[in-house]
């Protein structure tokens, strides 16, 4: 049986590399210096194509080191796990791992509070990374915030803080919103109420306000007691567990069983569930859970907002919306193309007014980070005709003028996330440069391109020895941070 996760540009590489001589075509800004980091799922065995979903492949970090106009270097590196480590041959020093232990962190990368920080959401551990990509250990932000985080927090553009919301099967039916102090310490937990036990992969987060998005995505009782459960025991097990998850916090010899086999390079147990309601809950930033107040919507899903904001008696989302996920397609983002819709919640009258601004497939939304829960105009995406591989271009969403420029990259390429880095602390919203991996079918191999944010542009480009397999999320880490 095939599975395209497994086949193409999504096919692992097999090598590590350091690589110091790297050749550049046109030029790199003297302004970058920093690290351009980004995740993704690279199984390090051979993995059951049946049964292997994307999100579940062992995580790899791949990073290009500019400064002074020059590539340094470029680096990628497993996340190592005790699991990952044994199968390499690696004596594991990173300290005791909590939550789902044999999950490696495959979702996104970030910088903070002078570390790098290799990020998971669902229960897994998240993991630190030395500047250069090896595995320090877990992550539990100096033990303020014990067992799983999340893929996405947000980080506030005057206080630098991280603001999440994370979620994990054996909670029942909650969630949980954190704040993260800029010296990388929990100074804030709330437990939030939701309809059941949600994939609650993404949030936005405005000046005043946090949104949560509870949508018909659940955690699937069926599988996760098939990979965990003596055959003659699943069905008195599967009523059980499916008593008990969404409604109270699953026991917890129960819910250490069901962790210890969920395993990295296999099935995700959750699925699309027609009978749970779609909805989004509005809390303000010092609020609790009985502050919350929820909206219906249509059923869809929603990985990745592009960014939120107050507008008056109004809240502002701007999200790439999936019509449904993980239904017939079981492997990976495949349910029809997700387009770019604007929900405009109105608090005054308690209603969410739903449009759409772009309908053209795509995926990876983000802004420049400077104005994130802020007012933007500019937006940036990845066209897709599925909602995982990507179709070859960048899109520009100008949101004032409700027009899209594209960015074609050529017969044969792939699209990465791109991100945004300004010219300068005060240059405008687009006064700088998109930088991300573009992979090449007919050299296989990928670069590190660099596009002028205002006229989409190449400024240049980092020829990488090897390809960079389609992922998810990065970011540029410059020096100060």
């Amino acid at each position: 049986m095939g599975n395209k996760f497994l086949e193409g540009n999504f096919a692992p590489v097999s090598r590590e590399h350091t690589i110091t001589e790297l050749s550049v075509t046109g030029h790199i800004p003297e302004y970058l210096d920093g690290r351009y980091l980004r995740n993704g799922p690279n199984p390090l065995s051979e993995v059951d194509p049946a049964t292997y979903h994307w999100f579940m492949g062992d995580g790899m970090v791949h990073g290009v080191r500019l400064r002074d106009g020059r590539a340094e270097w470029y680096r990628n590196r497993w996340v190592r796990n005790p699991r990952l480590s044994a199968e390499i041959g690696e004596r594991w020093e990173g300290g005791p791992v909590s939550g789902v232990a044999s999950m490696g962190a495959n979702t996104n990368v970030i910088g903070h509070a002078g570390k790098t920080l290799a990020l998971i959401e669902g229960g897994p551990t998240n993991f630190e990374l030395t500047d250069e990509l090896d595995t320090v250990g877990a992550c539990d932000f100096d033990g303020t915030l014990p067992g799983g985080y999340t893929a996405h927090p947000k980080r506030d553009p005057e206080t630098g803080e991280l603001h999440a919301v994370s979620y994990f099967f054996g909670w029942g039916n909650k969630v949980q919103y954190s704040v993260i102090d800029a010296q990388g310490r929990a100074r804030r937990k709330v437990d939030i109420e939701v309809a059941g036990s949600p994939m609650m992969h993404d949030f936005s987060l405005t000046e005043k306000h946090v949104v949560f998005y509870d949508l018909p995505v659940t955690f699937a009782t069926e599988q996760a007691v098939a990979a965990s459960v003596p055959p003659f025991l699943r069905t008195p097990a599967q009523l059980v567990v499916s008593a008990l998850v969404g409604k109270v916090k699953v026991p917890d010899p129960l819910s250490a069983r069901l962790r210890q086999r969920i395993t990295g390079n296999a099935g995700l147990p959750y699925r699309w569930n027609p009978k749970y309601p779609a909805r989004v809950g509005v809390m303000p930033r010092d609020g609790g859970n009985g502050d919350v107040r929820w909206f219906e919507i249509e059923p869809c899903y929603v990985f990745h907002p592009m960014n939120a904001y107050d507008d008056g008696d109004d809240i502002v989302l701007d999200v790439v919306r999936h019509p449904k996920m993980f239904d017939t397609e079981l492997l990976g983002p495949a349910e029809g193309p997700p387009a770019l819709d604007r929900w405009t919640i109105d608090l005054s009258v308690g209603k969410v007014i739903e449009e759409r601004l772009d309908d053209q497939g795509q995926e990876f939304p983000r802004v420049d980070e400077r104005l994130m829960g802020r007012r933007h105009r500019f937006g940036y995406s990845v066209s897709t005709k599925d909602g995982s591989a990507s179709s070859g271009s960048l899109l520009k969403h100008d949101l004032w003028n409700r027009s899209v420029a594209s960015r074609e990259f050529g017969a044969g390429s792939q699209v990465g996330e791109f991100v945004f880095v300004p010219s300068s602390v005060d240059a405008g919203e687009d006064e700088g440069v998109l930088m991300g991996f573009v992979y090449d079918a007919a050299t296989q191999k990928s670069d590190l391109t660099i596009l002028d944010a205002g006229t989409l542009e190449t400024v240049g480009a980092v020829h990488l020895p090897d390809r960079v397999p389609n992922g998810f999320h990065g970011n540029w880490v410059g020096t100060e941070g």
